[in-house]
């Protein structure tokens, strides 16, 4: 069997920043923040008051009331987003070949406003158990795969990736694999999350993972400077149509970009610490760049991890330093984090966008919220902070590392 390369040819997204491809790409380019107060539950007594929620959202300007009745919220950004991804990708419905387009969307947690709504409905009560018939499928991690497989009539491989933050890449990583060694032609790929809710923000303040900088939202979001204090926690979407080359190339569709090379790794240290010299996270690069057959100085960008912890920012660029050597500082770095905060089980597709508009546009997304620098960050780095900065991009990385130790990195580049 020949090689088959697998391409981009359909984005889509609801982010903190931007509702829309174009929007979420124009917020990156000029450095928006996505962090505010909490608007979905009353947070007043929680040790975080803010996060970085999808703004002038309404689902019923999506789909109607009963559908919006019988989803979850993270849901409902799933199939939004696949929609535009399938719309911007022109497939023609009555020539496509159904049985070999798939779905895998990840999302770290599946319904979690759905069960804790319930549960607390529950709790309030006389104690008789009146749940909603629509309770599991609301919750369950899967559900978003299905209902796009189920509105589009797609019978290819068809489940979600449950990874922590890594959920979304491991979606790609999977989608990838499975066009390549050709078990499917085309794969809605990406993930969702919508975890701002009282069990969201409690467990992760309880775990001390969260900033708690209330008196400034806005610039919470401190990738790599020296007074970060957690991150932010996000929500939304983000979905691409990965195609296999020759595939795309016959229906003559619009192609960003290739990815070319997936790498995947366990830190096998901790539970919600990464490993502090960055062990997993070198281990994902390296295969990542072994299996792109590419070498280290080809690739221009990175989208890190970075989410703003004291922790995980040191431990990702000694990993860095450790797989690139010196060619480390003629990258381009970046943590789009800052700006969307984290949107765990999404965040992986989401920055691959990111990468993949760096790629087609030459324009790298800014590190905002920079004030101080650590002096236990290596001076060299190129983290653009705060202002965009203009490249060409021939490849970019994209990093992802969860909770659990969870490693999965992405090479995206121009087609040759």
């Amino acid at each position: 069997m020949g090689k088959r390369r697998v391409v981009v040819t359909g984005l889509g997204c609801l982010t903190p920043i931007g509702n829309t491809i174009a929007e979420y790409f124009k917020a990156l380019d000029e450095g928006v923040s996505g962090a505010g107060p909490i608007t979905r539950f009353d947070a007043a007594k929680f040790k975080t008051r803010f996060a970085c929620e999808v703004k002038n959202f309404n689902p019923q300007d999506f789909m109607n009331i009963k559908e919006v009745r019988k989803t979850d919220r993270y849901c409902q950004f799933a199939t939004i987003a696949s929609d535009q991804a399938i719309e911007d990708c022109a497939m023609d419905m009555e020539k496509i070949d159904k049985t070999r387009v798939g779905v895998i969307l990840g999302s770290g947690v599946g319904g979690i406003e759905t069960m804790s709504t319930d549960m607390i409905e529950f709790a309030q009560s006389d104690w008789e158990p009146r749940f909603t018939p629509f309770l599991i499928p609301k919750m369950i991690a899967d559900i978003a795969s299905g209902l796009v497989s189920i509105k589009y009539g797609f019978m290819g491989p068809n489940y979600t990736t449950v990874s922590a933050c890594a959920s979304s890449s491991h979606a790609i990583h999977n989608a990838f694999n499975l066009i390549k060694y050709d078990e499917a032609d085309v794969m809605i790929a990406g993930g969702a999350e919508a975890a701002i809710t009282i069990p969201g923000v409690g467990g992760f303040n309880a775990a001390k993972a969260l900033s708690t900088r209330n008196e400034d939202p806005a610039t919470a979001s401190r990738p790599f400077d020296l007074d970060r204090d957690g991150f932010v926690l996000g929500e939304g979407a983000a979905v691409l149509v990965l195609e296999e080359y020759e595939h795309a190339k016959a229906r003559g569709a619009k192609i960003y970009a290739e990815i070319k090379g997936c790498g995947i790794s366990a830190d096998a240290y901790h539970i919600t610490a990464p490993h502090p010299e960055g062990k997993g996270a070198i281990l994902a690069m390296k295969a990542a760049i072994k299996c792109a057959e590419i070498q280290p100085d080809e690739i221009d960008y990175i989208n890190v991890h970075g989410t703003s912890t004291k922790l995980g920012d040191i431990a990702e660029l000694k990993a860095i330093k450790e797989v690139f050597g010196d060619a480390a500082y003629a990258l381009n770095i970046s943590s789009t984090k800052s700006m969307t905060g984290h949107l765990l089980g999404a965040a992986g597709a989401a920055e691959t966008l990111a990468c993949i508009h760096a790629i087609c546009d030459g324009i790298i997304p800014p590190t905002i919220n920079h004030f101080t620098d650590d002096p236990d960050i290596d001076p060299k780095f190129n983290l653009t902070f705060n202002k965009p900065q203009h490249r060409e991009v021939r490849n970019a990385l994209n990093n992802t590392f969860g909770f659990g130790g969870h490693n999965s990195c992405l090479i995206i580049g121009q087609v040759d």
